[in-house]
């Protein structure tokens, strides 16, 4: 935490001399507008030539004047969002609130586990893990976090992360980048549709026209300039229109071509600019390599592609100026030179473009587990099998305080199934989102919340937090039911790890004891790995048939100084112990 705080300090200090030297650039540039307006005023009274080297020495001073000017702008806005990285780390870390971007919307109830393992929403597993800055890089990691990936995948990602996570300096410079773009989800989707989209190109006999008028007009007005000869304005002047004549042409497909992308010119810039910041580091992981050998296109780096990219679109903007649009293209035709030159980049780099979209995304979702290593320095990445092995030493929950939290050693081997018992409070739900969350944290290549972990990674299927549907006209019983359908048919597919947590809550004791035991010795025969909670004790009776697949396990609570005590360790064999009789006589409810 110290580190955030010390660089939170440095970059404030950094700012002030920046501020102080972006006021005083500001006030020498407003010194040369009016150095220049002064000189012009008198070399149009007296006409004298020092008043045209005055001239001349402040509009070259503005111009140098406006390019530092707009440095340290770059530099202040850099320094901000180091400021603001640095600051909400330690926000974070210090548990005062979590200031970023928690994926609610991303959500999918029908999605195995999602919902019941809080993965997105309020203080959810994203919630903690996002240090994305892009729309890109957010739909990465969700991805990221809704999918199993294959083995090979989550060790390139384990080395990558470790990587990355030392590169502490070039992360927090990464991610300030993203933070000074503008971007978002309809300038990224409207970039999408337009490096999708079929154009047209110009035609031969247009190009070579755009090219004719032009050179015709410059040489005429040289005649002109020449000879004085008042009929060559009558010349100029019938180009001129010709050349709007011409434009009119194309007005609307040049302005079909840029629908939509009001401001697109600076998001693709600042892309070029994260771009550029993969490209000049040195990266040893397999993966980081990959990714950085791709942003080379016909010989080229992606960056300079999209500041070339972003300079078309920025010119093709001005259309809209309509000085800018009569005096460029009635000389020169300037918008059909930029419109041909935007359709040649699209045919030329459109599928690339895609690709460099997409490693943006990949790098903002390792650098977000990366900065979720190094704020975890305790958490172990897993050795990965294809045994249907599973075992943490310590186990806990990662968002929990690492002051409080309580660790647990766990092995799914020689018996793959637990039923889990213990009363109300006493650690059981929590236990089953520590060992879901990190199944999840396994397979995305994530460390884990354990000192130690060995995994066969597959897929999570959870039922413990399902919700009545209104829209649906469906009750909880029923989605509850169909979770378990949904959980049964995935296993005919391929092994699972399964966590049940009290199902069947919405029927009879005996009708929830017996479906209880009859899904229990389904899912064995389908070899399902996982954990079933339940406070049936008769439910645990079933391991007497099944000794060689299913283990007793449960979380007791003990009575100290008539107050009840939790000490969260899983233990052996079946809860004896019961709080809810002692908890509504204390609160005097009975």
């Amino acid at each position: 935490m110290e580190i955030y705080k010390s660089r939170a300090a440095q970059f404030n200090s950094e700012l002030e001399q920046i501020k102080s030297q972006y006021n005083t650039i500001s006030f020498l540039r407003l010194t040369t507008i009016l150095l220049l307006l002064v000189s012009l005023f008198y070399l149009i009274k007296t006409d004298e030539n020092i008043f045209i080297i005055a001239a001349g020495v402040s509009f070259l001073g503005f111009i140098l004047l406006m390019r530092k000017h707009n440095q340290l702008a770059r530099k202040k806005a850099l320094c901000e969002a180091l400021i603001k990285i640095n600051s909400d780390e330690t926000d974070y870390l210090e548990r005062k609130i979590i200031p970023f971007e928690d994926g609610i919307a991303l959500n999918q109830f029908s999605h195995p586990y999602a919902y019941d393992l809080d993965i997105f929403g309020a203080n959810s597993l994203f919630h903690n893990l996002n240090r994305t800055t892009t729309y890109t890089g957010k739909h990465t990691l969700a991805n990221q976090l809704w999918k199993l990936w294959p083995n090979e995948t989550i060790l390139q990602n384990q080395e990558a992360v470790k990587e990355l996570s030392i590169k502490f300096e070039w992360r927090q410079d990464f991610m300030a980048l993203g933070k000074t773009g503008k971007d978002t989800a309809l300038q990224f989707k409207a970039l999408q549709q337009w490096s999708k989209s079929v154009t047209a190109p110009v035609s031969k006999q247009s190009l070579q026209l755009a090219y004719l008028t032009p050179i015709l007009f410059v040489g005429v007005l040289a005649a002109y300039t020449i000879t004085g000869d008042i009929e060559y304005t009558k010349v100029l002047s019938f180009i001129f229109v010709l050349n709007m004549s011409f434009l009119g042409k194309f007005f609307s497909r040049i302005k079909a071509e840029i629908q939509n992308a009001d401001g697109i010119d600076k998001t693709i810039k600042q892309y070029g600019l994260i771009i550029e910041k993969i490209e000049n580091e040195t990266f040893t992981s397999e993966k980081l390599i990959a990714l950085q050998q791709k942003l080379q296109h016909n010989n080229q780096k992606a960056s300079i592609q999209l500041k070339r990219l972003s300079g078309l679109f920025s010119y093709m903007d001005a259309i809209g100026n309509f000085v800018t649009t009569m005096l460029f293209n009635g000389t020169f035709l300037f918008h059909i030179h930029i419109f041909n030159a935007l359709l040649k980049w699209k045919k030329q780099n459109a599928q690339a473009l895609e690709l460099w979209l997409e490693i943006i995304g990949e790098f903002e979702m390792l650098n977000s587990l990366a900065n979720f290593s190094y704020n975890n320095p305790g958490f172990a990445f897993p050795e990965l099998n294809s045994s249907k092995e599973i075992s943490f030493t310590n186990l806990s929950h990662p968002l929990l305080q690492k002051a409080t939290r309580v660790g647990n050693d766990v092995n799914f081997q020689p018996q793959s199934f637990m039923i889990l018992t213990g009363s109300n409070m006493s650690g059981k739900s929590t236990f089953l989102r520590s060992l879901g969350i990190n199944m999840v944290l396994t397979g995305m290549g994530a460390p884990v919340c354990a000192e130690k972990a060995n995994v066969h990674p597959m897929p999570v299927m959870v039922s413990m937090r399902l919700s009545d549907s209104l829209t649906d006209s469906e009750s909880y019983f029923y989605a509850e039911i169909k979770r378990l359908k949904q959980i049964m048919d995935g296993l005919e597919q391929q092994v699972a790890f399964v966590l049940l947590d009290e199902i069947l809550r919405g029927t009879n004791s005996d009708d929830k004891r017996s479906g209880t035991i009859a899904v229990l010795k389904k899912m064995i025969a389908k070899n399902a790995i996982g954990v079933i909670a339940t406070h049936d004790i008769e439910v645990c009776a079933t391991t007497y048939e099944y000794p060689d697949q299913l283990t007793n396990k449960c979380f007791e609570v003990e009575i100290i100084n008539d107050d009840l005590h939790f000490d969260y360790k899983l233990r052996d064999g079946i809860c004896r112990n019961k709080s809810a009789t002692f908890l509504m006589e204390k609160m005097e409810v009975i």
